[in-house]
């Protein structure tokens, strides 16, 4: 099979709005560095659906954009983005990676933090917690997902369930065709999915933030950006693979989200997913105070990682009780293994749930 996906310059850019090779430039929904995020209209469906384009310079570009594309197929969980469709698409010698992702039009976490930050108000105690207990679903189904990932030469480029792209006019612009289930296949490479158990490796997500939570219709935390998952539990033998590893968290985990123990990674340690717990720590202080504990201090110019030796002073405030503080502070010890796993923190805010209208708790 050849490469089916044909990219005209003119996509779909937003509610209505179509732009081609001689019409305005349009602003896209966001962008990063090396990857563009465009609004797009499903052909069929009528459906509008994220497009993240990634560029890629070379060919280590192609297998990170391609194990993204992996990540996000691993899962079906509800609060785990989801995959519509992935290809990588060539011309001459460039590259992009397509991934085509559900449009959540709410935006992102810190999208509502900023909304209510700017009218004077704060996310309340109950929203926080169901936002919490959606973040620990999600976190605890990547930390116990396993999978094996084999190389072997390809030529496919395509997979998805059958969509197609259009304009406005209804000309299609972009038609993924089917393979086989469970299959990505990129030039080069064939990488797929395996549930044996002596392969299998707990994954974790490296870089949780506010910014990569979508919000759901109904407001459900879904977990995005998948680029940055690695294997749970890394053990570090050298100064040379704890270097690496630290320079690997600085290019890949936003740094006012960091854990303490990827600023200075000691020569024989093991990193695990206790990072993960930091991270989530950081969205929790964030949820309750319209911003992370550490944001100030990096907008400043002041040393981050200086700071995160540091046990974090909580603010004090009427709005939230000393449960939610007690388990921020649990989350946010310095000594990764002085924290709570996310099954104990999922049983703890679960334990926390408002009660719903009605429900009569009384023991008789």
């Amino acid at each position: 099979m050849g490469n089916t996906a044909l990219f005209p310059q003119g996509i779909l850019l937003g509610l209505g709005i179509v732009g081609d090779d001689h019409g305005p430039s349009l602003t896209p929904l966001a962008h990063s560095g090396f990857s563009y995020v465009d609004l797009v209209e499903g052909l069929h469906d009528g459906h509008f659906y994220a497009l993240k384009r990634i560029l890629c310079h070379e060919q280590q570009d192609r297998e990170e954009a391609q194990r993204e594309a992996d990540m996000h197929r691993l899962f079906h969980h509800p609060n785990i983005l989801r995959l519509v469709a992935y290809c990588m698409r060539e011309r001459g010698s460039k590259h992009e990676a397509w991934l085509l992702l559900p449009f959540f039009k709410r935006g992102t976490l810190w999208n509502e933090i900023e909304r209510l930050k700017d009218k004077g108000n704060f996310l309340t105690e109950d929203q926080i917690l169901l936002l919490l207990l959606g973040i620990c679903r999600g976190l605890e189904a990547i930390h116990a997902k396993g999978y094996a990932h084999r190389s072997v030469g390809g030529s496919c480029t395509c997979w998805t369930e059958r969509k197609s792209l259009t304009e406005r006019n209804g000309r299609s612009l972009l038609s993924f065709q089917e393979t086989a289930p469970m299959i990505l296949l990129a030039p080069g490479i064939l990488a797929f999915l395996s549930r044996d158990a002596h392969d299998s490796l707990p994954l974790h997500y490296r870089d949780l933030k506010p910014t990569n939570i979508l919000l759901g219709d109904e407001g459900q935390p879904v977990l995005m950006d998948l680029g940055s998952m690695n294997q749970a539990r890394i053990h570090v033998e050298g100064s040379r693979q704890a270097l690496a590893l630290q320079d690997w968290a600085a290019q890949r985990c936003t740094i006012s989200y960091r854990a303490p123990e990827l600023f200075s990674v000691q020569s024989h340690c093991v990193i695990d997913e206790q990072t993960d717990v930091w991270s989530l720590g950081c969205v929790l202080y964030a949820m309750m105070f319209g911003e992370g504990p550490y944001d100030m201090v990096f907008q400043k110019g002041d040393s981050v990682a200086l700071a995160v030796q540091n046990q974090l002073s909580i603010p004090q405030s009427s709005r939230h009780s000393s449960a939610l503080r007690q388990l921020l502070a649990s989350m946010m010890t310095v000594d990764p293994q002085q924290r709570p796993h996310v099954p104990v923190l999922l049983s703890q805010v679960e334990a926390l749930q408002p009660i719903p209208p009605g429900q009569d708790t009384t023991q008789i």
